[in-house]
Parts: structure tokens; sequence; C-alpha cells
């Protein structure tokens, strides 16, 4: 992997360690209410949906690291969690309108899929 393309997929797994950590832990806590824009009674009965979305994130960050540290299949891993993660977002976006969301968690996503296809 060439280093701009490493540089990219290692900051949507930093994203998505960091999505994670304020879904699991901070969803109902001022950070995570504010970062999400939610009412304190809302992130408290939503809470565990969150720590299981928080799962997710955790598995599509590790994947990517995995991405980086496989030598043999590196581009096929890497295109598959890129992808689930662009999906992610424009779903995300599109049920939530929220734009922002797209821009955070897909156009990261999208330059690390461009790189890593055109490194290959």
């Amino acid at each position: 992997m060439k280093v701009l393309e490493i540089f990219f997929v290692a900051l949507v797994a930093f994203l998505h360690i960091y999505f994670m950590i304020l879904e699991m832990f901070y969803w109902n806590k001022p950070k995570g209410m504010k970062a999400f824009g939610l009412s304190k009674d809302f992130a408290d009965a939503s809470k565990v949906l969150a720590a299981n979305q928080g799962l997710y994130n955790g598995f599509l960050a590790a994947g990517l690291i995995w991405s980086i540290v496989n030598k043999n299949f590196t581009q096929p891993i890497a295109l598959f969690f890129l992808t689930c993660v662009i999906i992610a977002g424009v779903y995300g976006a599109f049920t939530t309108k929220k734009i922002k969301l797209f821009y955070i968690q897909s156009i990261p996503a999208i330059i690390a899929l461009i790189l890593t296809i055109l490194n290959n």
C-alpha cells in the first residue's frame, strides 16, 4: 500500500474507532449528546441501540486495520470495508436527513477507496 492510501485507510479506521467510543461509552453523556444532537431522554432510551451501532463501527475499523497489516489480500479487504463505510454513510445521511454525516463518514472513505483502486 502506498503512503497516501495507508493514511486515508487509517484515517477512516480511526474515525470509526472514535464513533465506536462515542456510541458505546458517551452516547448519553454530554459529549455524546452534543456530538449527535440528542436530548437526555432520547439518549437514555436509545443507549443500548447506540452501543450496538458502536460495536459495528468497531468491526469496520478492525477490518480496515486488518487491510493495512495484511500482506496477501490488502486490496480486496480494504475495498470491502471501505465500501461498507461508504454505504453506511450514504444510508445514514439519507435516513437522518443530515448531510454532515455523509461528509464526515463517506468522503474520507471515498478518497481512500479511489486511492486503493489507483494504487493497485
